[in-house]
């Protein structure tokens, strides 16, 4: 069974209205879920080639899950965000969502494959948290089975005060983004301005968004606690790379 999120956990979900625009930005700023998904998929296989199920850990809006649908019989997402929760299991029917925290869900069931992309382990808010993220993850493998994570920015690589923005147009829906990233000891402390132009009018909002600065060695370490040796690989989808790992 799983926990509610409180207060304190709550801060690592997105927000609806972060949630409503989430695929409409990021696809214009050049995300391609399908081929990340696919990506994904191989890795799975060639490492477990009769892998049948896939649990997506903080699987947002369901953009990869989607695609892992083609790939695997049994395709299932966990998400935290009530939002992005709703949009996924509209997205996807017939597809179980489920609703739990990565610190702390147990689904009392094991997959042939479980992912943890879009850097969300990077949310964790101290090595503890990782280890926790880890244990939940790896706990949830079946024996032969692939464990995938994307990790945040490692510390030496961040860029502090880099800034960025996008423009994401259609015929109905224009949102521009502008971010502001800086560093605070561990952790990168992005601002993320959004202003949409809909039907509607326009709005404006701010979202503040926190990652831990782990290393290398604390990623490592979190997984090694949980029992699996990982290995990084350098790189795709997003320049952070992916640990992966097989389950004895």
């Amino acid at each position: 069974m799983t926990t509610a999120p409180t207060a304190e956990t709550a801060r690592t979900a997105y927000s609806a209205r972060h949630a409503e625009i989430y695929d409409h930005i990021h696809g214009a700023r050049g995300r391609d879920w399908d081929a990340e998904a696919d990506a994904v998929a191989r890795l799975v296989l060639d490492r477990c080639p009769g892998a049948r199920s896939v649990l997506d850990v903080a699987c947002g809006t369901g953009a990869h899950l989607r695609r892992l649908r083609d790939h695997f019989p049994v395709a299932e997402g966990l998400e935290l965000s009530d939002a992005m929760r709703e949009i996924a299991a509209a997205r996807l029917p017939g597809t179980t969502v489920h609703r739990g925290d990565m610190r702390d869900f147990d689904l009392g069931a094991r997959y042939d494959a479980v992912l943890c992309m879009c850097f969300s382990m990077g949310y964790m808010a101290s090595t503890a948290e990782l280890a926790d993220a880890a244990h939940r993850l790896v706990r949830h493998l079946a024996p032969g089975g692939v464990l995938i994570a994307e990790p945040w920015w490692f510390p030496e690589q961040f860029l502090d005060g880099f800034v960025t923005g996008s423009v994401a147009e259609s015929d109905e829906l224009v949102v521009s983004r502008v971010s502001r990233s800086v560093r605070d000891g561990r952790r990168s402390l992005m601002t993320v301005h959004y202003t949409v132009a809909d039907r509607d009018g326009l709005r404006d909002f701010t979202e503040q968004e926190t990652y831990s600065l782990f290393t290398h060695e604390e990623y490592r370490a979190a997984f090694t606690a949980a029992g699996l040796d990982t290995t990084h690989l350098p790189g795709p989808p997003n320049g952070r790379g992916l640990y992966v790992g097989v389950r004895a």
